[in-house]
């Protein structure tokens, strides 16, 4: 069992940068293919970023595209999404995922194909 946690969310004003971390509690995540998802209040979660397991490819929302950066360190079991240039449509609660062992180069897109979910960090834009 894979257990998530996600961390650095908060309340900033548009325009400014915020990282979020997410710690696994497995020894390695070095096979696992990761993502960020994002859910408003009233919407359906929806993809943001993906990176596969050894981190060569990457996969980005259209929204968040040249604003937001997805990476890994498999040695801390960690995965990172920097946000810059906030806007106040990226409110959300914000969730990493994890899959199944996959292809060194495989990116999901899709909540159906992820696995492992953690519980959520709160990210608030004012203007």
């Amino acid at each position: 069992q894979v257990q998530l946690v996600e961390s650095g969310g908060g309340l900033v004003q548009a325009g400014v940068s915020l990282r979020l971390s997410c710690a696994a509690s497995r020894r390695t995540l070095s096979n696992y293919a990761m993502g960020w998802f994002r859910q408003a209040p009233g919407k359906e979660r929806e993809f943001v970023a993906a990176i596969s397991w050894n981190g060569a490819v990457t996969y980005y929302a259209d929204s968040v595209k040249g604003r937001f950066t997805i990476s890994r360190d498999n040695a801390k079991n960690t995965m990172y999404l920097q946000m810059n240039s906030l806007k106040p449509e990226d409110t959300a609660v914000y969730y990493c995922a994890a899959s199944q062992p996959q292809p060194p180069l495989a990116v999901n897109t899709k909540v159906s194909e992820y696995d492992y979910w953690g519980q959520g960090t709160q990210v608030t834009v004012s203007l």
